[in-house]
């Protein structure tokens, strides 16, 4: 079995008394690749130092979370775009909208989210992409950026059928991690309608954990969980769940 874990935070500090055992867990359950979204201008260090370490298991995204665009987002942009300039990243994320908690920054994150979307564009990446409590107004910024070059994921989808259909006509995958075997969770009411070939596996690690584990933390290893509800849930068996969507991931980020 070889997964792809799509949306990993391995690199935060959470982690920090035991990385290395949590990859070799990965590893041991067939989580051979880990995409590891970038957060603010303090995690892109540890990052790349997890990423060095295991430079054949994982790969990175560049990108400002957006609970982290605060008044200094300008500042944290032009680092990361320097960053980026490197060519050692396959996407541009976790980049996206948030006014979930607080929408302070509401001007800034739209701005700062409209920024990244170029890069996307610009660098031909694609995207991983976090919507909170935003879908109107990241609908609207979609459409007027899609000129047929953005693709990415719509990283933790938990939205309705009718969101996901808009989201599947944007161009964009689907995200589905642990939230999907929740039981108050209303995608797999419509998850046998959504095409196979857009939907990707992620755990948002340390975040998010699926049942049976839910209420621990989160890491990699997990999403064989993830991946067997869903396939449960599809009844399909859990191979060709793999396969099909490790063939997604490969296929978007040209791994």
């Amino acid at each position: 079995m070889y997964l792809i874990d799509t949306h990993t935070h391995i690199y935060d500090q959470q982690f920090s008394l035991d990385r290395n055992e949590t990859v070799q867990r990965a590893l041991a359950a067939g989580v051979k690749m880990m995409l590891l979204p970038n957060v603010d201008v303090l995690t892109i260090a540890p990052m790349l130092e997890l990423h060095e370490q295991y430079p054949d298991y994982t790969r990175m995204m560049m990108g400002l979370q957006p609970e982290e665009v605060k008044e200094d987002y300008k500042k944290m942009l032009t680092v990361m775009e320097k960053e980026l300039e490197r060519g050692i990243y396959v996407g541009v994320g976790e980049v996206g909208l948030d006014f979930y908690w607080d929408s302070t920054f509401e001007k800034e994150q739209l701005d700062a989210f409209e920024t990244q979307l170029d890069w996307a564009t610009q660098l031909h990446l694609p995207l991983s992409i976090h919507c909170r409590n935003a879908f109107d107004t990241m609908v609207r910024i979609l459409e007027k950026k899609q000129d047929g070059g953005l693709r990415g994921i719509m990283h933790c989808f938990t939205g309705t059928a009718e969101e996901s259909r808009v989201y599947l006509e944007l161009g964009f995958h689907l995200g589905l991690g642990g939230v999907t075997t929740y039981k108050n969770c209303g995608v797999k009411d419509f998850l046998s309608h959504l095409p196979l070939d857009r939907i990707v596996l992620e755990t948002d690690a340390p975040y998010l954990a699926p049942v049976p584990c839910r209420g621990k933390r989160n890491e990699p290893a997990f999403l064989v969980h993830t991946a067997q509800k869903i396939a449960e849930f599809l009844q399909i068996p859990v191979e060709e769940l793999v396969t099909t969507t490790t063939a997604n991931a490969r296929d978007l980020f040209q791994l």
